[in-house]
């Protein structure tokens, strides 16, 4: 899959350079989670989460946006304020890939072909695919593997701000949380309808988690015609 998505880009920035200006980059900051284990703060990154974007600037005021994050999600059980949560003393750490398409809009007019510093706070969402292994946990709470993994669909809801720090370097800060249709990656509910019985938590809500961090994009391509956008 990530070469796939490697290749993809490299075909389409090659083929459409001169048609529009694009950005590619990197992502850096950290993940937290919101579910069924550990703490409920909405933003507190506790773990790596690292990316690769990659934007087609449409117009000064809206890109379509692609972008892969691997990270790890952890939930103590013993870090919550919940009483319930620390006299239950569940834990869980598990690796994710995300794979995100969606469109990012502007408050502000963002042309990168002006001259001098620029910046605009900006909202960015459409849809995930996040990659992560399957578990559940016996009555005694030790998590025990499904030997299975899951694709989870999400809607990312990110707020941000970004500048251009030169010519053709673009820094911004943002945080993202990311709605999951499912309840499977803490594995409060298991993957295997066989083990349904070991379900615990609010069953009705599914997952969430956030990502916090910077993106450092490079742009090129040629001065673009917005007047038909």
């Amino acid at each position: 899959m990530r070469c796939f998505f490697l290749l993809f880009l490299f075909v389409f920035v090659t083929e459409n350079v001169d048609a529009q200006i694009y950005e590619i980059g990197i992502f850096a900051g950290g993940s937290n989670f919101i579910g069924d284990i550990g703490a409920t703060d909405y933003i507190a990154p506790n773990q790596l989460a690292l990316g690769v974007l990659a934007k087609w600037n449409r117009s000064p005021r809206h890109s379509f946006r692609a972008s892969v994050i691997f990270s790890d999600l952890e939930g103590i059980d013993a870090k919550s304020d919940d009483p319930r949560r620390l006299e239950r003393g569940y834990e869980f750490n598990t690796d994710i890939l995300e794979i995100s398409l969606g469109m990012e809009f502007t408050f502000i007019e963002f042309d990168l072909h002006t001259i001098g510093s620029k910046g605009t706070p900006y909202l960015y969402s459409g849809m995930t695919l996040t990659h992560h292994d399957n578990y559940y946990y016996l009555s005694n709470g030790e998590r025990v593997s499904e030997n299975t993994s899951s694709w989870a669909f999400g809607i990312p809801m990110v707020l941000g701000y970004k500048t251009n720090i030169s010519n053709q370097m673009i820094l911004a800060a943002e945080v993202g949380a990311r709605y999951t249709f499912s309840d499977e990656l803490d594995g409060s509910m298991p993957d295997s309808e066989d083990r349904e019985a070991l379900s615990f938590g609010n069953t009705n809500n599914n997952d969430w988690y956030m990502f916090t961090g910077i993106t450092l994009t490079y742009t090129f391509g040629r001065r673009p015609c917005y007047c038909n956008f």
